[in-house]
């Protein structure tokens, strides 16, 4: 008999937290939902034009490709703050004032599932020293009309932000 005692405070223990969470939680839907990432272009003036502002990857997907600085953004904070700790995290630099750019939201972005990018897009203005860290094994300034291979779909955001500044 201690077997199904000790069986039934299991199914009573199930059935309170399917209770608790149901109560907590009472909008949740079954349904897959995409994660939501940001992805920050600085841009810097030089004498013939801009130059962006990449990292090299540090992990996969996409170990050892450049890309824009970025990342998921946690369940506790805004893009707005997503974008500003992520550029800080993987480049040091910070209060630069971003702005909300465009959203990229193509089915197969992102290797690791489906997310939806809100990019921002900045200016570097001062003399902040640029430092590769967290995820980044590099950081390096390319001018926009010679960018290396990059991971995901930053090639063709980046030549969105280009058109974009020469209108």
């Amino acid at each position: 008999m201690p077997v199904l005692r000790g069986a039934g405070f299991f199914c009573l223990f199930f059935i309170y937290l399917f209770i608790i969470i149901k109560m907590e939680m009472p909008y949740t839907y079954k349904y897959p939902r995409p994660a939501v990432t940001v992805d920050i272009a600085v841009l810097k003036k030089n004498g013939n034009g801009f130059e962006i502002l990449l990292i090299k990857r540090k992990f996969d997907p996409f170990a050892n490709m450049w890309a824009l600085p970025g990342g998921f953004v946690d369940m506790d904070e805004t893009i707005e703050a997503a974008a500003s700790r992520e550029l800080f995290e993987e480049t040091n630099l910070s209060g630069i004032q971003l702005e909300q750019f465009h959203v990229f939201s193509e089915l197969d972005r992102d290797p690791r599932g489906r997310t939806i990018s809100v990019v921002f897009i900045g200016f570097h203005t001062d003399q902040q020293e640029v430092i590769a860290k967290d995820d980044a094994k590099e950081a390096c300034w390319y001018p926009l009309n010679e960018l290396p291979e990059l991971a995901f779909d930053h090639g063709e955001i980046i030549m969105i932000i280009r058109n974009k500044l020469s209108n």
